[in-house]
């Protein structure tokens, strides 16, 4: 049998949880923090974690199998 190969990236990026759902980091929340960039507000509506879209989930599911 082949092995099986993953993506470390993905381990890294993406979260199962119980529910079987792909739990990933909000997108922009690292750049221009500070000064003329993003409301405080902004920035902390991006601290929280998103679900990944449903026509995605399939395609992240196969690169992190052992997750």
């Amino acid at each position: 049998m082949p092995k099986l190969k993953t993506h470390s990236g993905a381990k890294k990026r993406f979260n199962l949880t119980k529910t079987g759902k792909v739990k990933r980091a909000h997108a922009f929340k690292s750049h221009l923090l500070n000064g003329h960039g993003k409301t405080t507000k902004r920035k902390r509506g991006l601290r929280a974690g998103a679900y990944a879209d449903k026509t995605n989930e399939f395609a992240i599911k196969r690169m992190i199998p052992y997750k």
